[in-house]
């Protein structure tokens, strides 16, 4: 039988993390005790109001089409939020679209900016999905690199060593996953310097933006000035500081014609995110005291757990690890051992049943991930598993 796909469904590659999530997943239904950190979503419920606010709806019967950039209500109030905690000015409703997940977002910017023959500036570590989305449009994805040394931040010079007459645009994770780094606002505001001297497209991706630690605040560059602004497109969500990752409701901010043109894209490929989804979110900015008071209340466990992570694995002979000020994932460094990254944690789950995604995965093969969005008592067993798994290597 001849090849029937076309070539982008050839060329995608799979989402590693989920295969990671998967593959623990399996193995627990098999009745294997495993220390899974692979996981990319908080592990709380969504807040009880934001579900009562969502069954309301279902009830009152919110369960019709609705305009493709969003329930008007909900744009409204994304314009208060992102003017008064981004400090992003001159917005309307009309700069707002509410898709299916912040993932969507991505892809959405990503699709109404680039086309084939386009290249796109992507600091590595990345996400895994920022270079699948780039190449499903055409595009060529350009990485440029930032060691454990730099913190995993690119600083302004490199992004103008790596643009051509080609680059399209440049794509921007504060706070990082996979590295938990967050670019301050003097870094922000540099390398606005040059997306805008260059006229080049910045995407802001915010989604962890109020995950923050140690007193670090996360800057949107959409809120450096008003000529900023205009070059970047921020994309974000409900996702993370909500804990509604399965409600798969994203944001986005864009100039005018961006806006535009994402609203069209949408409107041809799913139409409006889940309506009665929507009713969820937009109660959850119409109470921000009850919001802040989650919010407050999961950053402080993940706190506790990011430091008790990050002693534990400095603490293993042959680990490195930068403590990471955002979002709830540290990516340490193993390449003491000798091993890809592949290797490393292939060997670690087949022999001590200890999930960790692979560093290659977002550019780094030095590296591997682990997601703190787990419980003290997963970090305290892994982290014992691991200690005695990487003694069996020997590391340096």
């Amino acid at each position: 039988m001849k090849n029937r796909l076309s070539t982008w469904a050839q060329n995608i590659m799979p989402s590693p993390t989920l295969a990671v999530d998967a593959k623990a997943k399996k193995l627990r239904a098999e009745g294997r005790d495993v220390c899974g950190f692979g996981a990319g979503e908080p592990d709380f419920d969504t807040p009880q109001f934001i579900k009562d606010a969502c069954v309301k709806a279902i009830k009152d019967g919110k369960t019709k089409y609705i305009a493709a950039s969003g329930l008007p209500e909900l744009r409204e109030m994304l314009v208060e939020l992102y003017s008064s905690k981004k400090s992003i000015r001159n917005i309307t409703p009309a700069n707002i679209i509410v898709s299916p997940g912040g993932k969507f977002s991505c892809y959405l910017a990503i699709m109404a900016l680039v086309g084939p023959g386009d290249e796109v500036i992507i600091p590595s570590p990345y996400w895994v999905s920022y270079p699948e989305m780039v190449k499903l449009a055409g595009g060529t994805p350009v990485f440029v690199s930032a060691s454990d040394d730099a913190d995993f931040k690119v600083s302004p010079s490199q992004i103008e060593e790596a643009i051509t007459e080609k680059t399209k645009l440049v794509i921007l994770n504060s706070p990082s996953n996979p590295t938990g780094s967050v670019y301050t606002k003097e870094e922000i505001e540099a390398i606005m310097e040059v997306v805008i001297r260059r006229d080049i497209m910045l995407m802001s991706d915010e989604i962890y933006s109020f995950l923050t630690y140690d007193g670090v605040k996360a800057f949107s560059p959409a809120g450096v000035s008003e000529e900023a602004r205009m070059h970047t497109i921020m994309v974000s969500g409900f996702s993370k500081a909500y804990s509604m990752t399965g409600w798969r409701l994203g944001t986005m901010c864009a100039p005018d014609d961006v806006a535009k043109a994402v609203s069209s894209l949408q409107s041809q490929t799913t139409s409006n995110a889940t309506t009665f989804a929507q009713f969820g979110a937009l109660e959850a900015l119409k109470n921000p005291e009850a919001a802040k008071e989650s919010l407050d209340a999961m950053l402080k466990v993940f706190d506790k757990r990011r430091l008790m992570l990050w002693e534990g694995l400095n603490s293993i002979k042959g680990i490195a690890c930068r403590r990471a000020r955002g979002a709830f994932y540290l990516f340490p460094n193993i390449s003491s051992f000798g091993l890809s990254s592949t290797d490393f944690c292939s060997a670690l789950l087949e022999d001590e049943l200890v999930a960790v995604v692979p560093g290659i995965a977002f550019g780094s093969d030095s590296n591997v991930r682990f997601s703190y969005a787990v419980s003290d008592s997963v970090i305290a067993k892994g982290l014992e598993r691991l200690d005695r798994f990487c003694t069996k290597l020997g590391g340096k």
